[in-house]
């Protein structure tokens, strides 16, 4: 379902993105002279803003060093959706549509995800995801639909001309071997 307008909540503001299946978070922070909190998931909240109801099975923790460029990920079959946030520094964090059926298809989106701005993005299955580091270092969190599969998993190259991505790039991204050998978007195997 997709999402129109803004929602708030006592616990979240949800708005789409230029692709309206992809949908930033932003968490109601409580803070004090002794810190903060904040509630950064609730299922039942989430389902009434959104239609979406999600199934978490995996949590994932990474962290990246300034100048590291992830993606772009996403797997044929057991398909995740993941819900990213970043709890120490800060992220370029890109969706990709790989659903051929879509209206737009092989349109991205990109938001800056950080500590700071306690930002969250539900990259929903059928995209691919990927992640530029912008701090120091990032730890990167997301909670994902679906178990990893690695015989399941594909790349596109992150830096691939037709999706041409707006990277805010300063030189030349670290990128793992991996992620080197991935496949442009016209070779890629993309969702119907």
């Amino acid at each position: 379902m997709a999402v129109f307008g803004f929602f708030t909540t006592l616990s979240m503001k949800i708005s789409p993105t230029q692709i309206s299946d992809v949908l930033l978070i932003q968490p109601r922070v409580f803070g004090d002279a002794r810190g903060f909190f904040f509630e950064s998931y609730n299922e039942k909240r989430f389902r009434e803003l959104t239609g979406l109801s999600l199934a978490f099975v995996q949590d994932n923790h990474s962290m990246s060093q300034k100048g590291v460029l992830r993606g772009l990920h996403y797997q044929i079959r057991q398909p995740q959706g993941k819900l990213v946030r970043v709890v120490a520094g800060e992220v370029f964090d890109v969706a990709v549509d790989l659903r051929r059926s879509s209206a737009t298809f092989g349109y991205w989106v990109g938001e800056r995800l950080g500590a700071e701005n306690k930002l969250q993005l539900w990259v929903p299955p059928g995209f691919g995801h990927g992640f530029y580091v912008l701090s120091e270092t990032a730890e990167v969190l997301y909670k994902a639909t679906d178990y990893y599969a690695p015989e399941h998993e594909r790349c596109i190259r992150w830096d691939d001309p037709d999706l041409g991505i707006g990277w805010p790039l300063e030189g030349e991204p670290l990128v793992s071997e991996k992620d080197r050998r991935g496949v442009s978007f016209k070779d890629a195997e993309v969702f119907p």
